[in-house]
């Protein structure tokens, strides 16, 4: 377990050593403050590249939330009622982006962003360059083994998993839900109900991370965006 945010930096930084590019993985369950964990890196070690490598955009950060299904598909496959959920994701995309970063061979890979307040990917929101080399990416189910996932399968060089403690987990969620249209007992009931079903698979993946993110150094960074949390 690391235990300060500078150890985090620099074993991030060692990933592109020798000039290799390199996948970094935040896994955990929802709320755990995953986004905002990537986004501290990325700030960092964006101002900060190892010799070499372009300032700026040496690291890039691609969630894998732009991977949800659209609400369209959701409706046609009957699964809108467990938005989130494992089989609710193209996690073959999301594989198939990930192998077209570390083969190099176009100038430019867009990737989709997620946008909260419209509830739907958005294609093509994120341009990651030639010039980047580490790609910082999370989501709940980068540790899962089967299924659609298991094609993510040695895409990361290492997968850390972010442990925020269930409690204050919970209650950024339900702030969360609040914020982007939720009534207070809509939010609550997705939190306990939804979420904390997709949390209880994602942490049987608990044991498969590289480094395990401790609770204080991730409430030290505050919450991720729209959870409605201040440190």
């Amino acid at each position: 377990m690391t235990s300060t945010f500078p150890e985090l930096v620099a074993r991030a930084r060692a990933l592109v050593a020798g000039g290799r590019r390199a996948v970094l993985g935040i896994a955990g369950p929802p709320g755990a403050g995953k986004t905002t964990l990537a986004e501290s890196l990325l700030a960092e070690l964006a101002a900060a590249p190892p010799d070499g490598h372009t300032p700026g955009t040496w690291v890039a950060h691609v969630p894998m939330d732009g991977f949800h299904l659209a609400d369209v598909e959701l409706d046609r496959l009957g699964l809108r009622d467990c938005k989130g959920a494992p089989d609710t994701f193209d996690a073959w995309g999301y594989a198939a982006l990930l192998r077209r970063f570390l083969a190099d061979e176009n100038e430019t890979v867009y990737a989709p962003n997620f946008e909260r307040i419209l509830e739907q990917p958005i294609a093509g929101a994120i341009s990651v360059p030639r010039t980047t080399h580490l790609l910082l990416t999370e989501g709940n189910y980068l540790l899962l083994p089967d299924g659609r996932w298991a094609g993510l399968s040695g895409l990361f060089s290492e997968v850390w998993y972010a442990d925020l403690e269930p409690a204050e987990r919970r209650r950024r969620l339900i702030a969360r839900h609040v914020r982007f249209g939720k009534e207070p007992d809509a939010a609550v009931a997705w939190a306990t109900g939804t979420d904390e079903r997709n949390a209880a698979l994602i942490a049987a993946t608990r044991p498969m991370a590289d480094l395990v993110v401790p609770s204080a150094l991730l409430r030290s960074l505050g919450a991720d965006p729209g959870d409605g949390f201040s440190p």
